[in-house]
């Protein structure tokens, strides 16, 4: 820890984290131009999306069980080279079928950057500190869906769509840079080799650790829809301009961001558990809102998911933190089915958002609501089940 230093490596894993966004938010803006230059339905264009998540999801139970097995660096760097490459083909596209077909190509390499981050802070990061570790690059990584679409906007106002690709790219070779001179972090066992599927089947056997991760990835359902419908909705439906979605869009992320930064200042007072029961009702609310709260224009949408995406950050970390909890061995695998598991809830919202709704904000305002609810009577069932945290420990101790 000491030779790469905490700053460096948790600045790194929120540039790793933030690939996702990065590769989707960047690029909403340009999806009605998209829709308009190749005469393609929505529910078309939106498979760039939809099957970049798939295939996302898919590699994620890839690359975990190779970086317990080979260590973090070397699937890592390979997963970043495949994500760079496929970001410039993807600039290139002629088509909008070449274009999905690049977007897997994409995800498939930034599968690699997910699935390996949080593993690397469990092997990097002691228990009291890695919820705060969690919540500081839940901060940054936050900035990416701010900015992304800003960036997208201005480059689709001054460029053309290809560019925002190109600078995908550019971003993923900064990273590899990192990652080159990042020490590995895995403290490996000479001799020993275990499957993929034994390794997998070890953590699913595992009923804690599958029954929270089940539940806290119930709040990817109306965040996904949104980014999955938020460019129709203000730019087709509300008739905003691309800049415009950016800085709206931008705006709901600096929430999440929000969200994160309280969750790293109250977690040692308040604790992890009570942030995600707050944060499970504040999703409750925000949906009740979306669907009841009558508000003018644009902000019908963006004052309830303002308050939705602020919970989300202020629960994710320590949501995250007390799952990882609950294993003590191949913690990569165990990181890659959390993520999967969170954006298959994401790609099937996101695919249920596409679908021709006459309504989309009441639709995400009834995922929002029905996932809020959801999450907070789960968590409190299995609270007593579950192994937790040192800090959380230590609290209920004193």
């Amino acid at each position: 820890m000491k030779k790469d230093g905490f700053g460096r490596i948790i600045a790194l894993i929120a540039l790793l984290s933030a690939f996702p966004p990065l590769a989707t938010d960047m690029y909403l803006p340009a999806l009605p131009t998209l829709q308009a230059q190749w005469n393609q339905p929505l529910s078309i264009v939106n498979l760039t999306l939809v099957a970049f998540f798939v295939t996302y999801c898919f590699f994620l139970l890839v690359y975990g069980p190779l970086s317990d097995r080979f260590g973090r660096k070397p699937p890592l760097i390979a997963g970043i080279v495949i994500y760079v490459a496929a970001s410039f083909l993807c600039a290139s596209a002629p088509s909008i079928y070449h274009l999905i077909a690049y977007r897997v190509l994409q995800a498939s390499g930034a599968a690699a950057a997910s699935a390996i981050a949080l593993a690397i802070i469990k092997d990097r990061i002691p228990g009291q500190r890695r919820e705060q570790a969690m919540a500081h690059v839940a901060i940054i990584t936050a900035l990416a869906p701010m900015i992304a679409p800003v960036i997208g906007g201005l480059i689709m106002i001054r460029l053309t769509w290809p560019w925002i690709f190109v600078s995908q790219g550019i971003l993923g070779l900064i990273s590899l840079g990192g990652v080159a001179m990042m020490r590995e972090s895995l403290q490996r066992t000479p001799g020993i080799q275990v499957s993929f599927m034994r390794r997998y089947m070890g953590v699913i056997k595992n009923r804690r650790f599958l029954s929270i991760v089940m539940v806290i990835s119930l709040v990817g359902l109306p965040l996904f829809a949104f980014i999955g419908g938020s460019s129709d909705i203000y730019i087709s439906t509300m008739g905003l301009s691309e800049s415009q979605f950016g800085v709206l869009f931008g705006a709901n992320a600096f929430c999440f961001m929000v969200g994160s930064f309280c969750c790293s200042r109250l977690v040692r007072k308040a604790g992890g558990m009570r942030l995600m029961s707050i944060g499970f009702c504040g999703i409750f609310t925000g949906g009740m809102a979306l669907v009841f709260l009558p508000l003018p224009g644009a902000m019908q949408m963006a004052l309830p998911m303002a308050l939705i995406t602020f919970c989300i950050g202020l629960s994710r970390p320590p949501s995250n933190n007390i799952a990882l909890e609950q294993v003590d061995v191949d913690t990569g695998s165990a990181s890659s089915i959390l993520i999967f598991i969170y954006f298959v809830m994401g790609a099937f919202s996101m695919f249920f958002i596409s679908l021709d709704w006459t309504d989309k904000v009441r639709v995400i305002g009834i995922l929002a609501a029905c996932s809020g609810a959801g999450c907070f009577v789960c968590w409190q069932f299995l609270k007593p089940f579950l192994r937790m945290p040192v800090m959380e420990q230590k609290r209920k101790a004193s």
